[in-house]
């Protein structure tokens, strides 16, 4: 997959190239790369006049692929780093790890397009795609800023749906806990289901419910359940449920290392848009909230994470929910 996604984006950029410096094969003087260089600059001007909306399709088209290849390099190096000092990558510095784990998260959902976009005389049909469909067969860096903070609201929104669903869902499954933490868990869900903000103590209290072999524990959760929790993150939840509770496990650990990871290197070296994607990651909507509300709640999570071990990643999976639909708590 990483071959081809290499592979695809070289295809591309030399394409890209060659339509904006269309070099005779004849002569490459600086004069003939002027003239050409101001046919291509009088060309773009003219399709943003005339054809704005699809003069922003083929500069978004142009900077993604640039930002792809960009990606593929970086991420080229990664693996070059983990191979020679025969680490894993779990083992990678925060920003590192964050990339490789996102551009894995990217790759899945382009190798459809990656496919399709192939051929140069396909880019055709990449920009209808676009076009029609840009939330469902693009990502990021095929985005528009607009697209970004609108398919941003929309995730959100629909996460925010299932969120509440994973807390009823939750409050069914109480009886199924031993006697000894039904009241504790009860008193959980009850709290954020009155629109309180629990705290890092309350959550982490109720954390043998969600022990490997527990009944909340990942390789016990219903189906339903597991769909829904599978919602809140990038899994395509209509595979069967051995899959799905399979990608909920690899996902589950890299974020539980990635927290790791940002905890050696400390959240005051994360720049705002770094500490805002990272909110993002689990779970929580920052376009709302403040630099020091999102710090906050990052100092909260991770104080959560670094007590959670790997057999408890059902209570990082839940915590997303737990910790984030009443935040921030509302002041009185």
């Amino acid at each position: 997959m990483f071959r081809l996604c290499r592979r695809a984006v070289f295809i591309h950029e030399q394409w890209i190239v060659k339509v904006n410096l269309p070099l005779s094969p004849y002569s490459t003087s600086p004069v003939r790369l002027g003239v050409l260089r101001k046919a291509n600059e009088k060309c773009e001007r003219f399709l943003e006049q005339r054809f704005p909306r699809f003069s922003i399709l083929y500069h978004t088209l142009r900077k993604g692929f640039r930002l792809l290849l960009e990606d593929v390099k970086e991420v080229s190096r990664i693996k070059r780093t983990i191979w020679m000092n025969n680490m894993h990558y779990r083992e990678l510095p925060y920003r590192e790890l964050k990339r490789l784990i996102l551009f894995r998260r990217d790759m899945i959902k382009a190798i459809p397009l990656l496919v399709i976009s192939l051929p140069p005389f396909a880019i055709g049909l990449v920009l209808i795609l676009m076009c029609l469909f840009p939330r469902q067969l693009l990502f990021r860096h095929f985005w528009t800023p607009q697209q970004q903070r609108k398919f941003q609201m929309i995730d959100h929104i629909k996460r925010s749906q299932c969120q509440a669903k994973i807390l009823d869902s939750l409050v069914l499954s109480v009886p199924r806990v031993s006697a000894w933490h039904q009241r504790t868990l009860l008193n959980l869900c009850s709290k954020v289901q009155g629109g309180k903000h629990p705290r890092v103590s309350e959550v982490r209290a109720v954390r043998d419910v969600f022990f490997k072999s527990s009944p909340l524990g990942l390789q016990r959760l219903e189906p339903r359940h597991l769909r829904l929790l599978g919602s809140q993150l990038p899994v395509i939840v209509w595979f069967p449920s051995f899959l799905v509770r399979r990608r909920l496990t690899t996902k589950a650990l890299d974020l539980l290392y990635l927290d790791r990871a940002l905890q050696r290197l400390g959240l005051d070296q994360l720049t705002e848009e770094e500490m805002r994607q990272a909110c993002d990651l689990r779970g929580l909507n920052p376009s709302r909230l403040t630099s020091s509300e999102c710090k906050e709640w990052l100092h909260q999570w991770l104080e959560l994470s670094a007590k959670v071990k790997e057999s408890e990643i059902s209570l990082l999976l839940h915590s997303m929910t737990l910790l984030t639909l009443n935040y921030p708590p509302v002041t009185k």
